[in-house]
C-alpha cells in the first residue's frame, strides 16, 4: 500500500512572537488534495496553547503543496499549513488566520519578507566577523561577488524549493545589511498570502538545519546600531484600489489608517520601537506619513499607481520581519473596509 508523509505545520501558543511547529503524520494512498488531508490533534500543553488537564487542540488542514526535499528521498510528500482550533471545533486565540475577513478575496497581498543568516557560533549575521563589524552598509544591497554577498546557496536552493512547492515567489534580493536577505510573495487573497510566507518561512527554517546556520527574523537584532533593521513590507489592494482612477481616492484609503496607528503597531510585530525610528528607510512608531514614492512614510504609494492613473495598491511599510502575516492582512483589511469611497 502506497504511503506519503504529511508535514502538519502550525503556530504555536508563545507571546509575543509565535513560533513555527510541525508533526509527520503518514497516510495511506493519499490523494495530495486538501479536502482529504485529515484534522489532526497534538498536545497544546506544550505550545502554550492549552493546560495539562485538558491539552488536546485541533490541526485544521488550510493549504497544502509539495515537500521538494523530503520528496527527494523516495516517498510523496507534503506539507499542509493548519490553523489551530480549540478541542470543541472553535478557532483557538493564537489563530490569526481566522480572524481575517476576506472570504471572496477581493484583497491581494505581496509581503516582502526580510530576514537575517545567522552564524550561530559567533553569534551575528553571516559575513560579520567574530569581533567589530564588517564595511559600512552601501555595498550589501543587491551584491554580487563574495566579499559582499554572503550565503547565496542557502537562498538559491530556498527559493527553489520555493518554487517546486508552487509558492508564489515573485523574487529574492540580498538587502541593505551583510547577510540579510529578502523574498518576495504573492497572492490574490490574503489568507493565501499569509499561508505561503509561513511555508516559506518553514522551508527556510529547515534549510537553516541543513546549513548548521539560523534564521533570524527579529526585526532589530544588531540592536542600537547603525544597520538596517527587517522588515515585512506588506503590499495590498482591492478592488476600489486596482480601479480607484483618481488621486482622492488614494488619499482617502491612507487617511484612515492614521487615526489607528496603535492598533496596527499592536500586531506589526514584536520590539518594532527598535526598528520604527525615523531612521534607515522608516516612520517613528509613533507618527503616520503617507506619500508617494517615500521609503520613510508608514505607507508608500507606489509610483507605478500614479503613473497608471492612480489604479494599483499601497505598501505599508511598518510590519516588522517577525510579524504574523495573517495579523497585518486582518488589521490593513479592516481599516480598508471601514472607508466610505
Amino acid at each position: 500500500m502506497a504511503k506519503a508523509k504529511l508535514e502538519y505545520i502550525w503556530l504555536d501558543g508563545y507571546k509575543p512572537t509565535q513560533s513555527l511547529r510541525s508533526k509527520t503524520k503518514i497516510e495511506n494512498n493519499f490523494s495530495g488534495k486538501l479536502e482529504d488531508c485529515d484534522t489532526w490533534s497534538f498536545d497544546g500543553s506544550s505550545t502554550e496553547q492549552a493546560l495539562g488537564g485538558s491539552s488536546d487542540c485541533l490541526l485544521k488542514p488550510v493549504f497544502i503543496c509539495p515537500d521538494p526535499e523530503r520528496s527527494k528521498l523516495g516517498t510523496p510528500a507534503y506539507l499542509v499549513m493548519c490553523e489551530v482550533l480549540n478541542a470543541d471545533g472553535t478557532a483557538h486565540e493564537s489563530n490569526g488566520r481566522a480572524t481575517i475577513e476576506d472570504d471572496d478575496d477581493d484583497f491581494w497581498f505581496g509581503f516582502e519578507q526580510e530576514y537575517f543568516l545567522w552564524n550561530l557560533e559567533i553569534n551575528k549575521p553571516l559575513g560579520f566577523p567574530a569581533n567589530g563589524y564588517p564595511a559600512p552598509q552601501g555595498p550589501y544591497y543587491c551584491s554580487v561577488g563574495a566579499k559582499n554577498a554572503y550565503g547565496r546557496d542557502i537562498i538559491e536552493e530556498h527559493l527553489e524549493y520555493c518554487l517546486q512547492a508552487g509558492l508564489n515567489v515573485e523574487g529574492i534580493n540580498a538587502e541593505v545589511a551583510a547577510g540579510q536577505w529578502e523574498f518576495q510573495i504573492f497572492s490574490k487573497g490574503a489568507k493565501d498570502a499569509g499561508d505561503q510566507i509561513w511555508v516559506a518561512r518553514y522551508l527556510l527554517e529547515r534549510m537553516g538545519e541543513k546549513y548548521g546556520v539560523g534564521i533570524n527574523w527579529h526585526c532589530k537584532p544588531l540592536g542600537d546600531t547603525d544597520w538596517n533593521g527587517s522588515g515585512m513590507h506588506a503590499n495590498f489592494s482591492n478592488t476600489i484600489l486596482r480601479t480607484a482612477g483618481k488621486k482622492e481616492t488614494f488619499d482617502k484609503i491612507c487617511l484612515a489608517f492614521a487615526p489607528v496607528v496603535a492598533e496596527h503597531i499592536a500586531v506589526y510585530g514584536a520590539d518594532n520601537h527598535l526598528r520604527l525610528t525615523g531612521k534607515h528607510e522608516t516612520q517613528s512608531i509613533d507618527q503616520f506619513s503617507y506619500g508617494v514614492s517615500d521609503r520613510g512614510a508608514s505607507i508608500r504609494i507606489p509610483i507605478v499607481a500614479v503613473k497608471k492613473g492612480w489604479n494599483g495598491y499601497l505598501e505599508d511599510r511598518r510590519p516588522n520581519s517577525a510579524a504574523d502575516p495573517y495579523k497585518v492582512a486582518a488589521r490593513i483589511i479592516k481599516t480598508v473596509k471601514g472607508v466610505e469611497i
